[in-house]
């Protein structure tokens, strides 16, 4: 069985969300504190959405400076598994492991919605056989728009880091698809190993019908699928 850790910070709400969520595709799931982590017994890991440290200073940047941190960096830096959703996305972008990075609304005020999003890349664990699905997922944000300098968007969109951009029920990406002011309708990123991935959408929170939907339960059992029939790493 494919086992995952879910990171939980001061201010996380979202791990038990993922822990259900990881339980409809029979992975095997463990939530732990950030000041304890140890991931070699794992084989993928989870940074869920929520409020670190309140969000004091900006959104994930004192979550950034936690133990589990230096830790994830190493699964990483050794091909492991890693998704972040929303302040996870938000996290790992303040932690280096993705480019960018996530300000305020561009209407200055929190977001709790439905989206759509377009899946760019399905050579990652998270999103084989999604490429170019357009898949309808909730948002809860007040700091999801995704900025960078010039020559970072530039290698962004060069390199095909892009994962997943704001669209409308055409697939296509306008001005009105884009709830954030997201410099290119980016909705979420890979890293160059396609190893890391992250987004402002909550997948776990599409994973049933009672729920408004079931398109982000693809991502989670895409990951398990994917676990299942590859070797495993050694760590």
């Amino acid at each position: 069985m494919v086992r995952v850790a879910i990171l939980r910070f001061p201010g996380t709400w979202s791990e038990r969300d993922f822990e259900h969520a990881l339980s409809l595709v029979e992975a095997e799931t463990e939530i732990l504190w950030h000041t304890e982590v140890d991931l070699a017994p794992f084989d993928a890991v989870v940074v869920p959405g929520g409020f670190s440290y309140g969000d004091h200073v900006r959104a994930g940047a004192i979550a950034r400076l936690s133990p589990a941190i230096r830790e994830l960096r190493r699964f990483a830096a050794e091909g492991g598994p890693v998704i972040g959703s929303c302040n996870g996305f938000q996290i790992l972008c303040e932690a280096g492991l993705l480019p960018g990075a996530l300000i305020r609304n561009a209407g200055l005020e929190y977001i709790s919605d439905w989206v759509r999003v377009r899946c760019e890349d399905d050579g990652t664990t998270f999103t084989r056989g999604l490429r170019d699905r357009v898949l309808r997922m909730p948002i809860g944000h007040g700091e999801g728009c995704f900025v960078a300098d010039p020559a970072t968007l530039e290698r962004i969109e060069k390199e095909g880091l892009v994962l997943f951009r704001y669209v409308d029920e055409r697939g296509i990406a306008t001005a009105g698809s884009n709830p954030n002011g997201s410099a290119g309708n980016i909705a979420g990123l890979r890293n160059e190993a396609g190893n890391v991935v992250g987004l402002m959408p909550h997948p776990e929170r599409a994973a049933e019908p009672i729920l408004g939907g079931t398109d982000g339960l693809g991502m989670l059992r895409s990951l398990v699928e994917a676990l299942g029939t590859a070797p495993a790493l050694a760590r």
